[in-house]
């Protein structure tokens, strides 16, 4: 007896080969774990995205482009230590007569008078006149002894209102610090800053405002 012929069309094959066309979903009908795996990096990467994305704008927001500017005059200039030329913006900013007061913080150094190339000192600002140049020493000598000391100095000469003076990564974290201490209008001018120190700053800035956000909460 001769055996049927398959239809034409008709699937030959038998045993596991004939449900390799399944093969990419399961018994239930859900997705294969490939296809499953090439979702979970999808969904990985753009969170990873994402997260970028909103680190680039913070960073931008906080230490590249933070809210700068004073108005015509204020009780007091305050320059905060540090590097980047904020002794000379501070000066400029006292001989156009915008405070009656200049105080300099002497948490940093600045060339002294000394031959060149000879270690820098500390100095304090020359005589202007028609204002009181004062300078201090924070303690601790950090950005929240400056803001501690600005709102003594505030307290002691009535002071309503203060133009801090430091650089654009840390103008941010300045304003905040001194806030905290000081109940007045708060202002900040930036000095320039070499474009080599910039991502040393900007790092530092993020780990020292995460420490005045979280661990140091108060003046």
């Amino acid at each position: 007896m001769s055996e049927p012929r398959p239809s034409p069309g008709a699937d030959t094959r038998s045993g596991p080969a004939a449900a390799s066309p399944a093969s990419e979903v399961d018994a239930a009908g859900a997705p294969a774990p490939r296809n499953r795996g090439r979702r979970r990096r999808r969904l990985i990467a753009a969170a990873l995205a994402v997260l970028l994305a909103a680190f680039c704008a913070t960073t931008a927001r906080l230490f590249m482009f933070p809210a700068r500017g004073m108005p015509a005059h204020v009780d007091a200039i305050v320059m905060l230590g540090g590097r980047g030329d904020r002794f000379h913006e501070a000066l400029q900013l006292a001989y156009q007569r915008r405070a009656r007061y200049l105080a300099i913080s002497l948490g940093s150094s600045f060339p002294g008078p000394g031959p060149r190339g000879s270690r820098p000192v500390f100095r304090c600002g020359p005589p202007i006149p028609g204002v009181t140049v004062l300078c201090f020493a924070p303690d601790p000598a950090t950005t929240q002894g400056e803001a501690e000391e600005t709102g003594r100095l505030a307290a002691k000469y009535h002071w309503h209102s203060v133009a801090l003076v430091t650089i654009t990564p840390q103008a941010s974290r300045a304003r905040l610090r001194v806030k905290r201490c000081f109940s007045g209008q708060v202002y900040v001018m930036t000095g320039s800053l070499p474009a080599y120190a910039w991502p040393y700053e900007i790092a530092y800035e993020w780990a020292a405002t995460i420490k005045a956000l979280v661990f140091q909460r108060s003046c």
